[in-house]
C-alpha cells in the first residue's frame, strides 16, 4: 500500500439551503477513506466574526463540542469523532473571528511593514496557511475541510477564495471540491426538481470554483434520468452525481455513500490507489441494531434548559443511541423542560410517567435550576435510575444537601451568590477571571475511581480521562458531612481536591459527574457511564412491566385454580 505523495485535500461546501448535512457527509466519507486504509483528519471553517463558539448561546449554535486540549468547537466535530474514533483538536476548527484576530494582532506588531491591510491578499493568505496546518504534520494522507454556511452567503467568500486559490496551487489531483446541494420532492407534481441545484451551482462558479462531484439530498432517491440531467446542467459527470435521500438514521449514511461509490469517485480523482477493500460489517450491524433492537423500547427523559433545541443536547442524544444499540433496546428521549417544574402546581409524578431513567443535563446560569432540583428529588425518592451532567452533577447535590443533610438555603454560588451553604462555589483559579471566552476548565483531565464504585464497576479500570467544561465545583468544606449522610465521592482529581463522581449506594442508579461524558461516546467504543445507565432504565422498565402484568394477572391461589379447573 503506497501512501501518496503529497496530502490530498477534500473541500466540502453546501448550497440551497442550510442544515443540509455537510458534518455527516464530511464524517461518512472520512469513515470510508478509512475503512480503506488511508489516514483521514476532518476540519470545519464557520464564518461567524466570533472567536469560538464558546460565548454563544445554545439556541444560537447547538451545542459546544470540547476536544481534549480544550478548544471549545463546533458540533460538527462530535460527528466525526464519533464517526472516524480519531481525536480532534483545535487546529480542526477555525472562526472566521480567529482569522481577522491573527491579522489584526500581526498589523499591531508591525509584521506588514506598514502596508495597508486587505482581505485580499492578507486575510485570503492567513486562511490558506490555517488550511496547511493539519496536513504539514505528515500524519495524515487525506485531509477533509467542511465551509460552514451556505453559498450565496458574504461572510463565506474569503473561504472559497483562499480554496480557489489553493487548488490552482496544489493542482486538480491534490484538491477537489464536494458540494452538497438539495433536490425537493414536489408531493402536487410527483416529482424532484433539480432547479435549485442548478442555481446553486452557478453561484459557486461565480466565485470561479467548478465542483468536481455533487451530492444531492433529497426525499426520494435520484432516477438515473436525474443525475443525467443535473450532471448536464452542472458540468460534471452523471457518475460524478450522488445521491442521498433520507434515511432512518445518520448511521446509514455512510452505507449509502458506499453503495453510491462516493469513495471511489474521490480516489480516481485524486490519484489514490491500491487501498484495500472497506470492511463495513460493523458498522451495518449497528444500524441494524439501532432500526430493529432485539428488546424493544424504553424512554428517558432528558431535564434540562434548552429542550425546545434538541442540538444543544447533540452529544447526549447520540450517546444514547449508541447504548442504545449496545444494550439491544432503542431510547426514545423525552423533553423535560426544566422551568416547567418551578410552578408548585406542576405535577412532576406526570412527567415522570412512561419513563425509564432521568438525565439531567449540563447548562449555565439560574434559569431553570430549582425545576432540576426537584426533578432529581423525584428520580432519587422513587429509585427511578438518574444520571447528572455537570450542572445536573451540581443540582444532585444542593438536592441532597437540602433534603438529605438538613442544609435548606444550600446553593451555588453561581444561583445566589450569598448562599448560606454554598455547596457549589466558583474554582479557586477562577475568581480573578474577568473574560468569559475560553477561561474555563476546559479539555481532558485525569480522575481517579474509588475501589468498589459504580463507577470503577462500569469503567472497569482506576484512572480515566474525561473532557471538562466548567467553572464552578462541589465545595470540599461540606464533603465530609455528605459522606456522613450515604454519598459517595467516587471520583476526585488525582491530588484528592476536585470531585469528579458522586453516587448513592442504595439506589438502582445513582451517577453524577462533574465532566462531560457524551464527548467521548464512539459507535464502537460506546461510553461506560450511558452504557451502564441505559441498562439501568432497561432493567427498571422491565421490572415496572412485570409489575404491570402481575396487577393484570394476579396469581391464583391453589383453591382458585381448583375452582377454575
Amino acid at each position: 500500500m503506497a501512501r501518496p505523495k503529497n496530502v490530498k485535500h477534500i473541500f466540502v461546501t453546501g448550497g440551497v439551503i442550510s442544515s443540509l448535512g455537510k458534518g455527516i457527509l464530511s464524517a461518512s466519507l472520512g469513515l470510508l477513506l478509512k475503512s480503506r486504509g488511508l489516514r483521514v483528519a476532518i476540519q470545519k471553517y464557520d464564518p461567524y466574526i466570533n472567536v469560538d463558539p464558546g460565548t454563544m448561546s445554545p439556541y444560537q449554535h447547538g451545542e459546544v463540542y470540547v476536544t481534549d486540549d480544550g478548544a471549545e468547537t463546533d458540533l460538527d466535530l462530535g460527528h466525526y469523532e464519533r464517526f472516524l474514533d480519531e481525536p480532534t483538536s483545535q487546529a480542526c476548527n477555525l472562526t472566521m473571528g480567529r482569522v481577522y484576530k491573527s491579522v489584526i494582532d500581526k498589523e499591531r506588531r508591525g509584521e506588514y511593514l506598514g502596508g495597508t491591510v486587505q482581505v485580499v491578499p492578507h486575510v485570503i493568505d492567513e486562511i490558506k496557511e490555517k488550511m496547511g496546518d493539519l496536513a504539514k504534520n505528515g500524519s495524515f494522507d487525506v485531509l477533509i475541510t467542511e465551509i460552514g454556511g451556505t453559498i450565496g452567503d458574504i461572510e463565506s467568500l474569503p473561504f472559497l477564495e483562499a480554496m480557489r486559490q489553493l487548488k490552482l496551487e496544489l493542482g486538480e489531483h491534490n484538491l477537489l471540491n464536494i458540494h452538497l446541494t438539495f433536490v425537493p420532492y414536489i408531493k402536487a407534481a410527483s416529482e424532484l426538481k433539480t432547479k435549485p441545484t442548478q442555481h446553486s451551482v452557478k453561484m459557486l462558479l461565480e466565485t470561479g470554483i467548478q465542483p468536481d462531484i455533487l451530492v444531492c439530498r433529497s426525499e426520494k432517491p435520484l432516477s438515473r434520468e436525474i443525475k443525467n440531467k443535473v450532471g448536464h446542467f452542472c458540468n460534471v459527470h452523471d457518475l460524478d452525481v450522488i445521491g442521498l435521500n433520507d434515511c432512518d438514521t445518520i448511521y446509514e449514511v455512510p452505507l449509502m455513500l458506499l453503495k453510491e461509490q462516493l469513495d471511489l469517485r474521490v480516489m480516481k480523482k485524486l490519484g489514490l490507489k491500491k487501498f484495500r477493500e472497506p470492511n463495513m460489517e460493523y458498522w451495518k450491524n449497528f444500524c441494524e441494531k439501532v432500526k430493529h433492537p432485539k428488546d424493544g423500547e424504553i424512554t428517558i427523559g432528558i431535564c434540562g434548559k434548552y429542550t425546545e433545541y434538541p442540538d444543544a443536547y447533540k452529544s447526549i442524544i447520540e450517546s444514547f443511541i449508541h447504548a442504545g444499540a449496545s444494550n439491544d433496546v432503542r431510547v426514545s428521549v423525552k423533553m423535560l423542560r426544566a422551568e416547567d417544574a418551578e410552578d408548585p402546581k406542576f405535577d412532576i409524578s406526570s412527567a415522570f410517567k412512561g419513563i425509564s431513567g432521568l438525565l439531567v443535563a449540563p447548562g449555565f446560569g439560574d434559569r431553570g435550576i430549582e425545576g432540576k432540583v426537584r426533578f432529581v428529588q423525584y428520580a432519587r425518592e422513587n429509585n427511578i435510575p438518574f444520571f447528572g451532567i455537570c450542572l445536573g452533577m451540581q443540582c444532585a447535590t444542593i438536592e441532597f444537601a437540602r433534603n438529605i443533610c438538613d442544609l435548606p438555603d444550600a446553593n451555588s454560588t453561581e444561583f445566589n451568590k450569598r448562599a448560606r451553604f454554598p455547596v457549589i462555589d466558583l474554582m479557586e483559579h477562577q475568581k480573578k477571571v474577568k473574560e468569559k471566552g475560553g477561561t474555563m476548565r476546559l479539555g481532558s483531565y485525569p480522575c481517579i475511581l474509588k475501589e468498589g464504585s459504580r463507577a470503577h464497576e462500569v469503567y472497569g479500570k482506576f484512572l480515566i480521562n474525561e473532557r471538562h467544561r466548567h467553572r464552578y465545583e462541589f465545595n470540599n468544606q461540606f464533603r465530609k458531612l455528605f459522606e456522613e449522610k450515604g454519598m459517595i465521592f467516587s471520583g476526585t482529581s488525582p491530588n484528592g481536591d476536585l470531585v469528579e463522581i458522586v453516587e448513592l449506594k442504595n439506589h438502582c442508579w445513582f451517577v453524577a459527574v462533574q465532566f462531560h461524558p457524551e464527548l467521548k461516546s464512539r459507535v464502537q467504543k460506546v461510553h461506560p457511564l450511558f452504557d451502564g445507565f441505559v441498562h439501568a432504565a432497561k432493567e427498571f422498565a422491565q421490572g415496572k412491566r412485570q409489575l404491570s402484568l402481575e396487577v393484570e394477572m394476579p396469581r391464583l391461589s391453589s383453591t382458585e385454580m381448583e375452582n377454575a379447573g
